[in-house]
């Protein structure tokens, strides 16, 4: 049985056991993407707090943004918002700062994201996991292919192949830009004009497949339907170890013209009905075992520096960890607000739509 089978059945005997157990004292709403928490860490959590962790999910950070402003910050005691979300939620008073004397495990925090650009000081989030965005490729297609975004951009170095861009408007700016010789994080009207012009003419080319999630490009270049995308090394990292041979022949890079580094973080929204309670399950996450654990899950990166030693050997090397080459050339996505924000997402509507 696969890892993502497994995960499906654990899920619902945790489902069941919650159903079949005494009533809890309190409980906890935890908002989230799906599929990003193992089932038995939250029946830990439950255990020893005497609570049930209720958990709604979202599919998409507009989604989770659009839910908190109609109402949500008094639904939620955590969220878990990406880097370049953060600062349009503080902006718009949906997080509420934290107190760091109720979170004995903050010094497991790796020093690298202590004071994160998106979040100074990291006076409203704590990181949860990390991870990078890069091309995936059949390798049998591409036997030299570069480690470029010219695989996807220039048509000569494509050769003609099926191909998908990934859903994800800013990532995929920032991708263009990379490519142009500009910076990743690229902001401003010149180059996003730049950047839209190149998208069109790479959308309007007849290989082109369209726009994709992070998993529906790995199961769609693992079949064959198309040879090359983009997507997360973590979500690659999962079909790869569940799947070996179904995807020997699927291989994820970072392209040297620079790339995507990302970081999911948890935050207590500003009215939240259990802040002490979701204090104690931040405070949970943090705990160095309970945050390998969570990351032999997920496959993805862990910005706990005391869960790493635990962790299981694939998830210490590249292309879990990137190298030291590699590293160094990822940026965080830009977060955007205001006049910049509604000229992108115009620009990223033009580009879907035309």
């Amino acid at each position: 049985m696969s890892k993502i089978r497994i995960r499906l059945v654990a899920g619902l005997l945790s489902a069941l056991a919650a159903g079949s157990a005494h009533a809890a004292s309190e409980k906890l709403y935890l908002f989230n993407w799906t599929d990003y928490m193992d089932p038995e860490i939250i029946s830990a959590f439950e255990k020893k707090y005497d609570v049930e962790v209720v958990q709604n999910y979202y599919g998409s950070l507009g989604e989770m943004f659009a839910k908190l402003q109609a109402g949500g910050t008094s639904q939620y005691d955590v969220v878990v918002p990406s880097n370049y979300f953060i600062p349009r939620m503080i902006e718009a008073g949906l997080l509420q700062p934290l107190d760091k004397s109720k979170l004995s495990n903050l010094g497991n925090v790796m020093a690298k994201f202590a004071n994160p650009d998106y979040d100074p000081d990291a006076k409203y989030t704590v990181p949860y996991q990390w991870g990078t965005t890069g091309l995936v490729y059949n390798t049998e297609t591409f036997p030299d292919a570069p480690k470029s975004w010219s695989l996807l951009f220039d048509e000569q170095k494509n050769q003609g192949q099926p191909f998908s861009m990934l859903n994800d408007g800013q990532v995929m700016f920032g991708a263009a830009c990379a490519f142009q010789g500009k910076d990743y994080a690229c902001t401003g009207k010149d180059n996003w004009v730049d950047a839209a012009k190149l998208m069109l003419a790479t959308k309007h080319r007849t290989n082109f497949s369209g726009f994709t999630d992070s998993t529906a490009v790995l199961q769609q270049v693992s079949r064959g339907i198309v040879q090359l995308g983009v997507t997360y090394n973590g979500d690659y990292m999962q079909y790869k170890l569940d799947d070996p041979e179904g995807y020997k022949n699927v291989k994820f890079v970072i392209p040297d013209e620079g790339s995507e580094i990302w970081v999911d973080a948890m935050a207590i929204p500003a009215k939240a009905p259990h802040p002490d309670l979701a204090y104690k399950f931040i405070d949970f996450i943090l705990d160095a075992q309970v945050g390998a654990q969570l990351t032999n899950y997920t496959y993805y990166s862990t910005p706990n520096e005391a869960a790493v030693p635990n962790l299981d050997e694939a998830l210490k090397q590249p292309p879990a960890q990137p190298s030291p080459e590699d590293m160094a050339r990822l940026k965080f996505t830009p977060s955007l607000s205001g006049q910049q924000l509604q000229m992108f997402q115009q620009m990223w509507n033009e580009v879907q739509s035309r």
